[in-house]
């Protein structure tokens, strides 16, 4: 009662669930198309999968709490309050757990590609699929107990702190490994220009393009 007030922020129910269902079906999209594909049966697009997955649950677990906002409040149905306290702790558990997730599958594509690129002749022996599975096995079964301890003790600044630095390092992470990647190719591109004895303007314009794009795609 002495704390201030929360800035409520309103989103119209509609909206949300249109963005819920737009993302659950581009994600059963991404999923479907790589399970079908065998060509897409590689180490980078398993960690997409996996990444749409975690995406899905996030979405298909706004829906179901928008739905059952809306059925309550409109009186259509009805249960305890403790049962309600269960359901959102794992929808919460769910939510929390698929951002953590995210971000090491996000970060898991990175160093996949960044293999690729600078250890190109033993990719396939340093990215065995059995290992990969591992990885995957790993993040799912970290991303899950510490979602759950994050929902359980969520009023503690540990709590707080311990999101805020994975974020951040995981944000540094990608980011040192694109930028190392992106130099390369920049570099490979000017030995190629060389080799052709292309103009340095054009060149360089082309790695202000992939500069460009890197920045928009981290943005994002």
């Amino acid at each position: 009662q002495t704390e201030p007030p929360c800035l409520e922020v309103s989103i119209p129910d509609g909206l949300f669930l249109s963005l819920g269902l737009v993302s659950l079906v581009e994600n059963v999209l991404v999923v479907t198309a790589i399970a079908k594909n065998r060509n897409l049966h590689s180490p980078m697009y398993y960690f997409i999968c996996c990444l749409a997955v975690f995406n899905l649950l996030v979405s298909m677990s706004n829906v179901l709490e928008m739905a059952i906002l809306l059925l309550l409040e409109a009186g259509v149905l009805a249960t305890q309050a403790s049962v309600l306290q269960q359901l959102d702790n794992i929808i919460d558990v769910l939510i929390c757990g698929s951002m953590v997730s995210s971000l090491c599958f996000l970060g898991s594509i990175a160093v996949d590609r960044y293999i690729s690129i600078f250890y190109a002749l033993r990719y396939h022996s340093i990215m065995m699929l059995p290992r990969v599975w591992r990885a995957i096995v790993a993040i799912w079964v970290v991303s899950v107990l510490s979602s759950t301890l994050f929902i359980a003790y969520y009023n503690h600044t540990a709590v707080l702190l311990c999101l805020v630095t994975f974020f951040v390092a995981m944000l540094v992470l990608m980011a040192v490994l694109y930028v190392h990647m992106l130099a390369r190719a920049c570099q490979h591109a000017r030995g190629i220009a060389r080799l052709h004895k292309r103009q340095h303007p054009i060149h360089q314009g082309f790695g202000l393009k992939g500069a460009a794009t890197l920045t928009i795609l981290l943005g994002v």
